[in-house]
């Protein structure tokens, strides 16, 4: 059974929604597609997804952070925070859809708040460490994808696009992100693209899009048996080109 399902940070639903429901209507195959950052409380999602028969779940906060799934099919929420993250942010939520497991993560940036901000973001991956052994423990095929806030390589951020000691870029992150890889997952892009230079997300300041000077932060991690179903993944780049657009793409991956 193929299944295609997305993944966007739109950095404000309330603001971009018409954005959203445009994307939808132009990608009818996508039967899920996951929100990061929505910024908005779950009454204050906007209500014209459902109204056009959409299946919509909520795990937001107040004006900040926020991840949502909206869906062409019933959804079954699994879980709406992620276990062992011990924090009331709204960061996490996790559906079960046609056999597979997808968990919508919006992780910590990590540059603000001193060593504690940055403390959290580790302390998320490592609970993501954590969820994605039990899931395999479990047998489930699953997927985490969403903001993951880290550029595993250098080739995943343009040339002096972030300064060395950014969040983003310390070997904690990445040895976070590592440590994923290396419980069994597979890093969708880079298992059809070895290599290259791949952007998601390009800064609103001094014409980053335009320079194509951006950051690949979006992310899709398959399980061992999701990963052999892996057909493909995209960067829907056009995207940012819209009148005021989210700072990141939709990443859409396929699976046969």
């Amino acid at each position: 059974m193929s299944l295609t399902f997305a993944s966007w940070n739109i950095n404000s639903i309330r603001t971009r929604a018409h954005l959203v429901k445009d994307w939808l209507d132009r990608n009818p195959d996508c039967t899920l597609l996951c929100l990061q950052e929505i910024k908005c409380e779950a009454h204050q999602f906007p209500k014209l997804f459902e109204e056009a028969g959409f299946h919509v779940a909520v795990a937001g906060q107040k004006a900040y952070n926020g991840v949502a799934l909206i869906s062409r099919v019933p959804l079954t929420v699994t879980t709406d925070h992620l276990p062992g993250f011990e924090s009331d942010e709204a960061r996490y939520i996790e559906t079960e859809l046609e056999g597979v497991t997808i968990g919508n993560l919006y992780l910590p940036n990590g540059n603000s708040g001193g060593d504690a901000g940055f403390a959290k973001k580790l302390n998320f991956l490592e609970a993501l460490h954590q969820r994605s052994l039990t899931l395999q423990k479990e047998g489930r095929s699953f997927a985490f994808i969403g903001d993951y806030n880290v550029c595993p390589t250098e080739e995943d951020y343009a040339p002096k696009a972030l300064s060395p000691d950014d969040a983003l870029l310390r070997p904690e992150s990445r040895a976070g992100f590592r440590r994923l890889l290396w419980s069994g997952l597979t890093d969708a892009l880079r298992c059809l693209h070895p290599a290259g230079r791949h952007y998601t997300f390009w800064d609103y300041q001094a014409g980053a899009y335009q320079r194509n000077s951006g950051l690949r932060i979006d992310h899709a991690l398959l399980s061992p048996r999701l990963a052999d179903r892996l057909t493909g993944f995209t960067i829907d780049k056009d995207e940012r080109g819209r009148e005021k657009p989210s700072d990141h793409v939709p990443v859409v991956i396929d699976l046969t």
